[in-house]
Order: C-alpha cells, then sequence, then structure tokens
C-alpha cells in the first residue's frame, strides 16, 4: 500500500466519527429533553394520583352508605323479654342499635343485634359497624354498660365525611333521639358531612320494612300506629319525613324533641 492510499484511509476514518464537542452536546440534549419529561410526569403523577383517591374514596362512601341503609332497612320489631314489650331499639344522631336478622357468610342463623356507632379514631371520626347474636339476655343497658360485646368491626365511613341520624315515627317529625319508643320509628335519615360541615348529595333516608309487633297483623284494634308518648316541640318539622323510598335524598330539620321515657 502506497503513502497516498494510507492518507486517504486515515481521511476516511477520521470523517466516520464524532468529535469531542459534538458529543457534549448530544449529551447536553438528551439530559435536557430528560429532565422536561420527569417535570411532567412529576405533574401528571400528583393529578393522577389526587384523582384516584377522590374516586376511591367516592366508591367507599357509596359502599358505606349502602351498607347503613340495607342495615336499618332490615331492623325488626325484636323485644328483649322479661316483661319489656319495647322493640330494641336506640337511636340517637351519632348511633344506632337495632336487631335483624343475621347476614354473612360466617354469621349463624338467626337474630343480631348490630351497633352503627361513631367512634374516635387516630385518623378522626369514624363510623363502625359492629354486631353480637340476640338472646333475651340483651338489653339496652346491657349494651351500653358493655356486658354485651359486641364484635367484628367493619368501618363504613372514613374522614372527611362524618354522619348524622334522626328519625321519623307516623307523626312525620324528624327527631334527633328514638329511645325506649313503644314502636320502631318509619324512617331514618342519614346525613352525610364533609369538614365544612356542609351536607352532602349522597345524603339519604331508610325506611324500616317493619316497625310494629306480628301481633298488630291479627288485631286490627291494637294501637299499632308507631307513634312515641309527648307532643312535638314547637318549630318541629311537620311536613313528611324525606325520603320517601330507599335512597331518596333527606331533606329538612331534625326536631330536638326526645322520646318520652328517655
Amino acid at each position: 500500500m502506497t503513502g497516498k492510499q494510507t492518507a486517504s484511509l486515515r481521511l476516511r476514518q477520521a470523517e466516520a466519527g464524532f468529535t469531542l464537542l459534538e458529543a457534549l452536546l448530544a449529551v447536553g440534549l438528551m439530559t435536557l429533553l430528560l429532565a422536561i419529561l420527569s417535570t411532567i410526569t412529576a405533574q401528571w403523577m400528583r393529578g393522577w394520583k389526587a384523582g384516584f383517591e377522590n374516586t376511591q374514596s367516592a366508591d367507599l362512601l357509596g359502599l358505606g352508605i349502602d351498607r347503613i341503609v340495607a342495615d336499618i332497612g332490615a331492623a325488626e320489631f325484636i323485644s328483649p323479654g322479661q316483661g319489656d314489650t319495647r322493640p330494641l331499639f336506640q337511636g340517637t344522631d351519632s348511633s344506632v342499635t337495632f336487631v335483624r336478622s343475621a347476614i354473612g357468610p360466617n354469621s349463624k342463623a338467626g337474630l343480631e343485634v348490630v351497633r352503627l356507632a361513631e367512634i374516635d379514631d387516630a385518623r378522626g371520626h369514624i363510623l363502625v359497624r359492629t354486631r353480637a347474636d340476640f338472646t333475651p339476655s340483651v338489653t339496652p343497658d346491657a349494651i351500653e354498660s358493655g356486658v354485651v360485646e359486641l364484635t367484628n368491626p367493619v368501618v363504613l365511613l372514613r374522614p372527611p365525611f362524618r354522619v348524622s341520624f334522626a328519625f321519623a315515627g307516623a307523626d312525620r317529625l324528624w327527631r334527633e333521639t328514638w329511645v325506649n319508643a313503644a314502636q320502631l320509628p318509619e324512617a331514618v335519615r342519614v346525613l352525610i358531612s364533609d369538614d365544612a360541615e356542609q351536607i352532602l348529595p349522597a345524603s339519604t333516608a331508610a325506611l324500616i320494612n317493619v316497625n310494629a309487633p306480628a301481633e298488630c297483623a291479627a288485631n286490627a284494634t291494637q294501637n299499632c300506629g308507631g307513634t312515641q308518648s309527648g307532643s312535638a316541640p314547637s318549630g318541629a318539622n311537620a311536613g313528611p319525613p324525606s325520603g320517601a323510598s330507599t335512597g331518596a335524598q333527606a331533606s329538612g330539620s331534625a326536631a330536638s324533641q326526645a322520646p318520652d321515657g328517655r
């Protein structure tokens, strides 16, 4: 190979590569593109995470409300016995205790006492469903004193949502309590609020399917109106209780009258 051919080969080899400046420019452009992509991805991920959490929270809220309405609607007129003919139903603005048919894959056939109550948690107020098998020894006093242990806690509502209950009988007046009454309420209003104490559209009312004992069907002369004794306070809501059907949106103010015999 002559010297001229050798020089020509070296020239072609030198022209086929990149200079140091070109390599540095390429690395710089790649770094810039990666920085732009990472910034866009970080912003998109924050929005996606917030949207996902909101969707998950709304789904959990809907499931919790469905469980509350189904439980309350299945409440039955069951008396503790021992001479007490009043149904086991204790309702306040933050809790409801009643008897219903047992449900669940591990539940025994029969009746169970269900309590829906708000409790304090590290995250704030949560609504918890607990239960116990019903026996004649289960009374409101035994439940309140802790003699009857309610187990199987299930969280139905979590922060930022809170729940409050109201109760209406045949007189169509909303009350904040329904305690030691002779009949079950006809409807239970479930108000859902947020941290700003604003009532949410998810609020609803549950109709109780059975609010009188079986004797009422056999004895038409028996007083089975489902009302509580005592007169309504002035200014109480005399309109029909909201929630004419299960799942209807609740409206109206709650009356402050406590049932007679509390």
